[in-house]
């Protein structure tokens, strides 16, 4: 096998109507997660619900009639209760630093103050403010910038409440429509705390550390200033906040300074103790910690060794201790965590035989997965998507030992396929519907879930906060396996649990030796070893469409997806999913879902921009796409069909939560697979192009993969670059910890 020439590839030309035709790989994107950061870089806004993760922009509390959103945020509040009552109930500091309280930290640990992209920036103020920069901390790569979960407005608001905060907002030439957050994240004396603290208006969606300046302006006149004390609190949890958008659970202070002077603080060095003090974020030691370093010093101690320390005897040199800041929902979330494991792991019955279902197993593989589950608690199993057959065959061998088993997908399309492969509909159900109560066994009387062994497939799909929930709803003796690729795309939410489970080696490992079939398995294998290879396609599986740019590329993925697939390899438009590197730009989801629906379902948007039939995705609740199609509107609200499920999206929900879908993002893409797939890279998507997303983008189609190939050799630099750790999170450390 060789690897792909430069700049084109054998095949049709750019012309010709039949596209499938070639038998070679095309050009990938970057890194998933910052594939829509880069896209949505020069936009104001982000696609309405549906940022890079999936991730909604609009307020989940105002569509009653999703009963399983609402429940996953209750049950969401209730584990969060339970985490902070086990963390009162601790005694001493955080091992890994030290924690401190106060107002700020009681704010932020309610809300997250991010940018839901619902509105363009200069819609915030009179006078437009300048815009702000992108990236709000250097990283050593770009990384996807997702929505926010949405600020809700607590039940407890009041007219007046709400009144009084708009009558301030208006006074500091802010909307009213931020009169409601605001008045639910700051509770009934929000009008007089805004009026007090100005930049707390950073804690609600959409605003800028630009919009808060202005309106502080107006509000307190020359009684600020750049270095107030207010503002540079409200800066560093700001910072935190945009920083989780991005993965992170927490960051080097050396970074939040650096991002801090930036922003015009001339000490970011007291601001950062400042907001330290004042519980605004928490700070932790990755290292030896130093006993006489109280905590608010900590932040610089390690500047004072000039990057290297000396031991007792004056000889040799240690590396600096890394000062970590984090947000309290991240450092409680990734410590429950942590905990749960350990406590999976110690509980677990460690002599039972499973050896006759073992021995029965359909291939060696899942005779290893069913041996090492019968004797851990918590196992971690590796492997593409042919590898799922061995947690299939895990859950029905434990079935049939009378064990109660079942596992978790991240989609409901993994759900299907799941499903299908145990062979007992019942034994495969979604992770959030889990979660929340609306699919499973339930749970007992003591808050646990009805299961001897669980398996979650799909496991980089997991974040921090989400995996804390999931473990603290398993009782002692429960098995847990987390099962998946670590090829391909992290979570949508903040953190990196399997990759950090991995890393740690917390449990026994299990890789798979199933390697995944034909020429788009063999593409796919390649590039997860950072190769590019040619493929022999005789069956037209794997397609390169060199174009020249972005609005050929558009031309040729409609001809693709309406024609050519149907006609040569006979899989309908419906069955073809095209996947992009960002919602932006003129080659995004945004002009390729606009392109597709005016040739394959044309019609005026009659229903909020959408007509019967049209192809949706739709977000009911933070970092969760599920694809469904338009049936009808009424009064009650927009129709759609969602795999076979009736789903029924209040009016005012539509803009914030369903959009078109014949176009998504690699990261709303994860997950599932489609018989089809047809990915997208225009020359502008060269930067955003990683190995992760090129594996993740390539392996969504089963029997075939069309390229559209418009980035020359940033292809296949992309994949043969070893990818880096993207995020920054204190999960691996603590398990390494518990372990020892």
């Amino acid at each position: 096998m060789t690897a792909l020439p430069r700049g084109e590839s054998p095949g049709p030309s750019a012309t010709d109507d039949d596209s499938v035709g070639t038998d070679e790989p095309a050009t990938a994107p970057a890194s998933a997660e910052d594939a829509d950061a880069v896209a949505d870089e020069g936009e104001g806004e982000d696609e309405a619900g549906t940022a890079e993760g999936g991730t909604p922009a609009g307020d989940d509390d105002a569509a009653p009639a999703l009963s399983e959103a609402e429940a996953e945020l209750a049950a969401q509040r209730e584990l969060r209760e339970r985490i902070e009552k086990r963390k009162a109930e601790k005694e001493g500091p955080i091992p890994a630093g030290t924690k401190l309280s106060g107002p700020a930290a009681d704010l932020l640990a309610a809300v997250r103050a991010v940018e839901s992209g619902e509105k363009p920036g200069d819609a915030f103020f009179d006078s437009p403010a300048p815009s702000p920069a992108r990236r709000s901390v250097p990283a050593p790569a770009p990384v996807r910038e997702r929505a926010a979960e949405p600020v809700r407005v607590a039940q407890g608001a009041s007219a007046e409440a709400v009144a009084a905060v708009a009558a301030v907002l208006a006074e500091g030439g802010a909307p009213e429509a931020l009169a409601g957050p605001a008045a639910g994240t700051l509770g009934a004396q929000a009008a007089e705390t805004l009026r007090a603290d100005p930049w707390l208006l950073l804690s609600l969606p959409g605003v800028t550390p630009e919009h808060a300046d202005g309106f502080a302006r107006a509000l307190l006149g020359d009684g600020c200033g750049p270095d107030d004390e207010r503002r540079t609190a409200a800066l560093v949890g700001w910072l935190l906040e945009r920083a989780a958008l991005q993965g992170h659970t927490a960051l080097d202070a050396v970074q939040v300074r650096a991002a801090l002077a930036t922003r015009a603080v001339t000490d970011p060095e007291e601001a950062v103790q400042h907001a330290i003090a004042e519980g605004v974020v928490l700070v932790f030691q990755d290292g030896p910690e130093d006993e006489e370093t109280p905590g608010a010093d900590a932040a610089h101690a390690a500047d004072e060794t000039d990057g290297t320390a000396e031991d007792a005897d004056g000889g040799a040199e240690r590396e600096p201790v890394q000062v970590l800041l984090g947000l309290d929902r991240y450092a409680l979330a990734e410590e429950s965590l942590a905990d749960g494991l350990a406590r999976l792991v110690n509980a677990c019955e460690k002599d039972a035989d499973w050896s006759d279902a073992a021995a029965a197993a359909p291939s060696p593989s899942a005779a290893e997965l069913i041996r090492t589950a019968a004797a851990h608690g918590l196992v971690a199993h590796t492997g593409g998507e042919a590898a799922r057959a061995e947690p299939a065959a895990l859950i029905a061998a434990a079935n049939g030992l009378g064990l109660r088993a079942l596992g978790a997908t991240h989609s409901a399309d993994g759900r299907q396929r799941l499903a299908a492969a145990v062979g007992e509909h019942g034994a495969a159900v979604t992770l959030a519907g889990l979660l929340s109560g609306s699919e499973g066994p339930g749970r007992d009387d003591e808050g646990a879930l009805s299961v001897d062994l669980i398996v979650v497939l799909d496991a980089p799909q997991l974040d921090v906060e989400t995996g804390a929930m999931l473990v603290e709803s398993l009782a002692d003796g429960t098995r847990l396996v987390l099962s998946g690729d670590p090829g391909v795309l992290g979570s949508a939410g903040a953190g990196r649990v399997f990759a950090d489970v991995l890393a740690a080696r917390a449990c026994p490992q299990v890789v798979s030796r199933t390697p995944d079939p034909g020429p788009i398995g063999e593409l796919v294998s390649g590039i997860g070893i950072g190769e590019l290879n040619q493929v022999e396609a005789p069956g037209k599986e794997v397609v390169i469409v060199p174009v020249r740019d972005a609005g050929e590329a558009v031309h040729r993925t409609v001809q693709l997806v309406a024609d050519s697939v149907p006609r040569v390899i006979g899989v309908p438009a419906s069955d073809t999913q095209v996947i992009t590197v960002g919602h932006g730009g003129s080659a995004g989801t945004r002009a390729l879902n606009e392109a597709l629906k005016q040739r394959l379902n044309p019609g005026p948007g009659r229903f909020g921009g959408f007509d019967p039939g049209d192809r949706v995705a739709h977000v009911p609740a933070p970092g969760r796409t599920v694809p469904g199609v338009v049936v009808s509107a009424d009064a009650e609200g927009l129709h759609l069909d969602c795999a076979g499920s009736p789903v029924v999206v209040p009016q005012e929900r539509v803009a914030a939560s369903v959009r078109h879908a014949w176009a998504l993002s690699a990261h709303q893409a994860a997950g599932m697979r489609w018989p089809a797939a047809v990915v997208v890279l225009p020359g502008d998507a060269a930067q955003g192009l990683s190995r992760p997303w090129v594996y993740t983008a390539f392996s969504r189609g089963e029997r075939h993969l069309s390229v559209v190939h418009g980035v020359d050799q940033a292809l296949p630099r992309a994949v043969a670059q070893s990818p880096a750790q993207d995020r920054t999170t204190r999960l691996r450390a603590l398990l390494e910890a518990s372990g020892g």
